[in-house]
């Protein structure tokens, strides 16, 4: 592992010109008569949102925002790893160091979704908390995603663990740390617990995605799983796509902001505890186009559809559906 270095956000004015005029000549499609959210991301929606990013979205003001973090870089596996690291507040008086926690983002999210529980996880007593209580957060971009470097082929969330487990020991010098993920996010976290123990010590998932390989252990696990895979089969398109032919999806994307914001609304509406089908009731604009924007200036909507390819092909030691 090489020296860890600092990083800051600056993308060039010309970039965000070019992705502002496409989004502006983009061609609408009319609105079938069975249209809106059920028939994949609502035309009427796409056309408000695209309207607001082109007159009034700041993205110099979000990465003004972003970059009051403390960014680094770090060479692992011979991946450009960026990741936010905020050491936390340690008590007064020689108590003990903040405890690490790495937080995993999934597809199609970025450190975005950390932007707001950074602060009060690492100084709980600014907003109202112990000072005890405090943690030294660690949010990587996943390879291959947002300002992290590209691997040389495919990665999976078991091979992201171990490049995690590797910045956080090897990197940052931590001799123990706890981990968190949601989505893919979950599935990292559940590989950081399960094969690098006792570093990692214990983990905290949104999404269970490591199952029994003998299958349901209970009656209760049954429902569970039944309930589980209804509500999946309408949501595993995105992920069958990925996984079996995202170079395809990725040459579609490419050069089209407004498609690759569309794939990304989708199933940030349909994976959200939204009020109905109003994906704003859980995400604002600049929130949501936030997150795009670092798909798109980083050109990373192919290599980050690469981990449901790499799930795949990662074979070993298999305990998950998602694994």
């Amino acid at each position: 592992m090489t020296s860890i270095r600092p990083f800051q956000m600056e993308i060039p004015d010309e970039t965000l010109e070019r992705i502002r005029a496409r989004v502006a000549d983009y061609p609408w499609p009319e609105m079938p008569d069975d249209g809106g959210w059920d028939s994949g991301t609502n035309l009427d929606y796409m056309k408000e949102l695209c309207a607001y990013r082109v007159e009034e979205f700041d993205w110099r003001k979000q990465e003004t925002s972003i970059n009051r973090l403390s960014h680094l870089m770090a060479s692992v596996d011979g991946i450009d790893v960026h990741f936010i690291h905020e050491k936390g507040t340690r008590e007064t008086g020689g108590g003990p160091a903040p405890l690490p926690l790495i937080i995993s983002h999934g597809w199609p999210g970025s450190i975005v979704e950390f932007l707001d529980i950074i602060e009060p996880l690492a100084h709980p007593e600014r907003f109202g908390g112990k000072v005890e209580d405090a943690f030294a957060m660690v949010a990587p971009s996943l390879p291959g995603f947002g300002f992290s470097g590209r691997p040389p082929r495919p990665y999976g969330p078991r091979r992201i663990a171990a490049v995690f487990a590797s910045l956080m020991t090897e990197g940052l010098g931590y001799d123990g740390y706890l981990a968190q993920g949601g989505d893919w996010g979950g599935a990292i976290s559940s590989w950081l617990g399960l094969e690098h123990a006792p570093a990692c010590r214990g983990i905290h998932i949104n999404i269970m995605t490591m199952h029994h390989p003998d299958g349901p252990q209970s009656p209760e696990e049954e429902v569970w799983e039944e309930r589980f895979e209804r509500e999946q089969m309408m949501e595993n398109g995105y992920r069958t796509q990925q996984a079996t032919k995202p170079q395809t999806l990725s040459n579609a994307m490419m050069d089209s902001p407004v498609g690759i914001a569309a794939w990304i609304i989708e199933k940030f509406n349909s994976g959200s505890d939204t009020d109905g089908d109003d994906v704003q009731s859980a995400h604002g604009k600049d929130a949501l186009l936030t997150n795009i924007m670092i798909y798109i200036v980083n050109r990373t909507f192919n290599t980050a559809s690469w981990i449901c390819y790499g799930r795949r092909e990662e074979g070993g030691r298999t305990l998950s559906s998602e694994g």
